[in-house]
């Protein structure tokens, strides 16, 4: 179980980084990003930023607070369901948009959930969810 923290801390570390600077560079056209990523929908932007700040506070908490990095990861997927559901209704009513945008959301939400299933079974085995 150590190694899947350790692995799972590296991974949430990394994207997050990732995700806060490429998000960052969009929103604040930091070295020519904002042009290369095409037709962007700025609320999905905003909302991949909010992630990678809970996913590095999720890799933060990870070892110290196991029930707050759980719950850090569950409100970053629901955020992420919550963008996907409105950027369907965003490009059925013609919104433009790049494709890769949609891949991309997907590949996120089943990163958050793995991540948050992850954390679920870290909690489980230290006993500390309480079950019925």
């Amino acid at each position: 179980m150590k190694a899947l923290k350790i692995i799972q801390t590296v991974l949430l570390s990394f994207f997050g980084l990732l995700t806060v600077f490429m998000a960052s560079s969009v929103i604040f056209d930091l070295f020519g990003i904002r042009e290369k990523e095409g037709n962007y929908v700025l609320f999905i932007v905003y909302t991949n930023l909010i992630c990678g700040i809970l996913y590095l506070l999720a890799a933060y908490t990870t070892w110290t607070e196991p029930k707050l990095s759980f719950k850090t990861l569950l409100v970053s997927l629901s955020l992420l369901i919550i963008a996907f559901v409105a950027f369907q209704f965003y490009i059925h009513n013609g919104g433009i948009h790049e494709e890769k945008t949609v891949k991309a959301m997907l590949f996120r939400i089943v990163f958050t959930a793995i991540m948050t299933g992850i954390s679920w079974l870290n909690l489980k085995k230290r006993n500390l969810i309480k079950e019925k």
